[in-house]
């Protein structure tokens, strides 16, 4: 690991919106008012990465908590330093391998799961851990609450087929889709938020997939 990852992994450590592995399972069933002393929703974005998106939602929607998660220290650091040093109290990270997430937080605890542009696992040999196989979409409907929403964005069509192919036959409910989401009637302010990849990936003209779901 280099010096710069060793001292944002470091630095991390000292972050008072950064939980890493245990430290975050004191908060599973109490996020809410034990982390963020409120009542509010839970929204968590999963393969966050640098935050973007985490960042962007907590100041477009400051009655809603969120929560980045992804287990690559020096990534978490960029969006945990910016709501530090923009004064965002409504979101936070946590370090943990996502498989462990029951081990986080309770049922019906979440509001909302984002899905930004994880890793496709294009393999057969690995399609266990691609975010969307079904061993991970019954971990989130667990902890999700009964009209809990789901999105992904990714720029996979191997991946975004895949998830369109697993929720149909588990029968569940998609409410958009996308295969050309900055070409369609479904682009928002929200949708709009960009992450680091995105941006790389928009930059070759390359088509961003979307998909909006839920178990009701």
């Amino acid at each position: 690991m280099g010096k710069d990852k060793l001292r944002k992994f470091a630095e991390i450590g000292t972050f008072a919106n950064v939980l890493q592995l245990d430290a975050g399972k004191a908060m599973r069933g109490q996020w809410a008012s034990g982390h963020f002393g409120n009542k509010q929703p839970i929204v968590l974005e999963l393969a966050c990465g640098k935050g973007e998106y985490a960042v962007n939602l907590a100041k477009l929607f400051p009655e809603r908590n969120f929560i980045g998660i992804d287990y690559k220290g020096n990534r978490i650091w960029r969006g945990a330093k910016t709501a530090l040093e923009e004064h965002i109290s409504n979101v936070a990270f946590l370090r943990i391998q996502i498989e462990t997430i029951l081990d986080y937080f309770a049922e019906e605890e979440v509001s909302e799961i984002w899905i930004t542009f994880p890793d496709p696992q294009p393999q057969k040999s690995r399609e266990k851990k691609r975010l969307t196989n079904p061993t991970f979409l019954a971990k989130y409907r667990q902890i999700l609450i009964p009209a809990g929403i789901m999105h992904l964005k990714t720029d996979n069509d191997g991946l975004f087929a895949y998830t369109q192919e697993k929720l149909a036959e588990l029968g569940l409910n998609i409410q958009v889709q996308t295969a050309d989401l900055y070409r369609s009637e479904f682009v928002d302010e929200v949708l709009s938020i960009k992450t680091y990849y995105e941006k790389k990936y928009l930059e070759t003209a390359k088509n961003i997939n979307y998909i909006k779901w839920s178990w009701s």
